[in-house]
């Protein structure tokens, strides 16, 4: 179960990451240029905004992958850890929107939405959200005191956001 953890550790962190800044000018690896590259050559009709379970698991797509992942054995750390990736990038990591992958499969398509611009409305409405927090009335409580209400919805006891 050390995996599991390991995988639902990356894929919070990940979320955070493309939730703080803007994905496109991300480098999630030290050969992000030749995975993406690869990556299109291998699959350049393959749609990633909503990825289709079967074009990544079905025996054929598997016979496809399999070559483009093993290039990067020696390149990229753990490149065949198992990771958890969306499936529709425009939502977070839930039971029906996660899928496991391999990280190599997980970075060439994190790459390739961060490059053309899929995983923006991730950044974009947690930006969105912030923006609102921080432009909300401020409330004078009965000793005439400020206190900002917008901007304390969606935190918790912890001081932690939600997402």
């Amino acid at each position: 179960m050390a995996w599991a953890m390991r995988a639902m550790q990356h894929a919070e962190v990940y979320y955070k990451l493309i939730s703080s800044v803007d994905p496109q000018f991300l480098k999630l690896t030290k050969v992000d240029d030749q995975i993406y590259s690869e990556f299109r050559k291998n699959f350049e009709k393959l749609r990633i905004d909503v990825l289709d379970p079967e074009e990544l698991k079905s025996v054929s797509a598997k016979e496809k992958w399999r070559p483009f992942c093993l290039k990067f054995d020696g390149v990229v750390e753990d490149f065949n850890y198992g990771t958890l990736l969306r499936l529709d990038c425009s939502q977070g990591y839930t039971e029906e929107n996660t899928i496991f992958a391999p990280r190599i499969q997980f970075f060439a398509i994190e790459i390739a939405r961060n490059r053309e611009g899929h995983n923006k409305v991730v950044y974009t409405s947690v930006q969105n959200k912030e923006k609102g927090a921080d432009s909300g009335e401020k409330e004078k409580t009965d000793n005439g005191e400020g206190k900002d209400e917008t901007a304390h919805k969606g935190v918790n006891k912890r001081g932690e956001t939600a997402v």
